[in-house]
This record gives C-alpha cells, structure tokens and sequence, in this order.
C-alpha cells in the first residue's frame, strides 16, 4: 500500500452565496450541507502521516454553513493543519475572531479593484463589503495568517497592478494565484489563459504560486506518481470529500459522479489504494487542461520552482 502524503479538501456545502462565471459548481444537481456527524467521520479519518494539508473549500461558501461556528470548534487542537477558502462576503468580526487560531490561512478569493470587473467575476457579491471584511480580517487575525487568491481570468488582468497595490497598502503580504484557469472537466472552455503567461505574471508581481500549496514534498510527489497507473499529479495528490463525506475521484469531478468510497466505511489510506488502480474516466478526464498539466519536463521544472521558493521563504 502506498505511503505517500497528500491534500484534502473538503467541503461543508455545495451550496454558494455567488455565481461566479468560473466556477461550474452549477453543474450540481442537488447541493448539500455536511451534517455533523459526517465532519466528526472526516476528523477522525485525517492523519499527519497521510495528510499534509487539510482545506475547507470545495464548491461552496463553508462560511455560510449553518452550523460554521461548532465546525470550526470541532477541527481546533486537530494535528493536521486546516485553511480556509472563502469568497469574504460573510466575514464579519464574529466570523474572523471564531477562526483565529483555529486555522492557519484563511484564503479570500478577490477578483480585482475595478467594481465593473468584480460584478462580472464575482457575480452577486457586494465588492465594498468583501474590500471591508478583508480590512477587518487583516486587523483582528493574530494567530491566522490572511491571503488573497487573485483571480486568472483575462478580464482582470488590466487592473491587477491597482488591485495588487491596495492589498499591500491593506498589510495583506500573501497574495497567490493559480498558474492555471482550471478548464473543470471540460466545462469552462473559452476562458483559458497559458500556464506560462500565468507564470510571467506571478514572476512579475512577485506573487505566490497556488500550485505549491499543494505539493507536501518533492519525494512525496514522486512516490504518489510511481504508485497509481493514471500519471495525472494534480489528481493524485489531493483528495476531494464532499459535503456528503464521499471521496470522489478527482477535484475536478463537479457534478459529483464518482465517488471512490465513504469516510464512514473507508479510511483514506484505502480510499488511496482504491483510486490508485483507477484509470481515466473519459466523460471526466478528456476535456480537463488538467490532465496532461505535469509531464516529466513540467514536473521538473515545478519541482525546481518550489525547493526555491521553500529555500527562500526559510531564510
């Protein structure tokens, strides 16, 4: 059985309080609520020897769970370490101080500083707030660290100098964006960018790159690659459980088709071993700008790029 560590992201809802236009989760056909029960099974399931990095994220907005407030207690002291992916429209004070500590990074998506740009990208969010509550989070965090996802689609590009700008004028130090616009099973085409322009950008604006998020090491990465027959890295190291507290196959499985197993029958050491003897699922896999994203050339390059990066930031 493999021993390699990997990500998990996991999701309290498939519900959101936006429609942004590059997100699919639309494509979910009956959006739920993680139960408690079901976050206490993902508790119990997750381990430092299997994880090194635990994300509340998944297609929906976990700060408008209903039960936010008692999930964030349940995950305090745990020994895996927790971030948060959040869109910001609901992070009042009562929401930032409860993470506090509770988490290591909180991580709010924010498309530009330019209102026209923010309404067509974060569609249904009010722009003033969010630019507040990224205010407040930067005041009151004493113990969780604030970063801003900037968004790689090509309309907010022209703005990305002034948005950079007011986030550092804010104190925000961490700011990250994705070297690629994820095409999610095939479902966002149209909207691509090259991985290498991304790439340029993030040199450029001296940026930190999302994808070595979720790379727990080197060795780790070749070990999870030797190990499973589909050589497709950014399935292999991270593990989606939806708010029903499945395993799916891949991030990229939107609709939730293919679960590989349930937190409550299989641990995800097995829920690994299953996955690995996987192959590519057509209907998934052939229109996703994800699948052939790390060949050995790339992987190379990326594996060059991140000891960098963690050889700088341990300076």
């Amino acid at each position: 059985m493999s021993n390699y560590r990997i990500a998990v992201n996991v999701e309290w809802t498939s519900k959101c309080n936006a429609l942004c236009p590059m997100c699919p989760r639309g494509l979910i056909e009956f959006p739920q609520l993680m139960t408690e029960q079901a976050w206490k099974q993902v508790l119990g399931r997750l381990s430092p020897d299997d994880v090194f990095r635990a994300v509340i994220a998944g297609y929906g907005e976990p700060t408008t769970h209903n039960r936010f407030f008692e999930f964030v207690d349940l995950m305090r002291g745990h020994p895996v370490k927790f971030d948060m992916v959040s869109n910001g429209h609901q992070l009042d004070a009562e929401r930032i101080q409860h993470l506090d500590g509770a988490i290591g990074m909180l991580l709010v998506s924010f498309s530009s500083i330019d209102p026209e740009v923010y309404r067509q990208v974060h569609v249904n969010l009010d722009q003033e707030r969010v630019m507040a509550n990224i205010q407040l989070a930067q005041k009151l965090f004493k113990r969780t660290k604030l970063a801003i996802s900037l968004t790689p689609m090509p309309e907010c590009l022209p703005s990305l100098p002034d948005t950079i700008a007011w986030l550092r004028a804010q104190g925000v130090e961490i700011l990250t964006m994705s070297p690629t616009l994820y095409n999610r099973g095939g479902s966002l085409e149209g909207h691509e960018l090259a991985t290498e322009k991304l790439r340029q950008i993030i040199k450029q604006h001296h940026l930190r790159s999302q994808e070595f998020d979720f790379i727990p090491s080197v060795w780790d990465v070749l070990k999870q690659r030797r190990s499973n027959r589909f050589k497709c890295v950014p399935r292999n190291i991270d593990f989606l459980i939806s708010a029903s507290g499945e395993y799916l196959y891949c991030y990229n499985d939107v609709k939730h088709e293919h679960p590989v197993g349930h937190v409550a029958q299989m641990s995800i050491r097995e829920a690994l071993a299953k996955r690995e003897s996987m192959e590519a699922i057509p209907d998934l896999c052939d229109g996703c700008n994800m699948r052939d994203r790390y060949g050995v050339k790339e992987l190379a390059k990326a594996g060059v790029s991140y000891v960098r990066t963690m050889f700088g930031e341990a300076k």
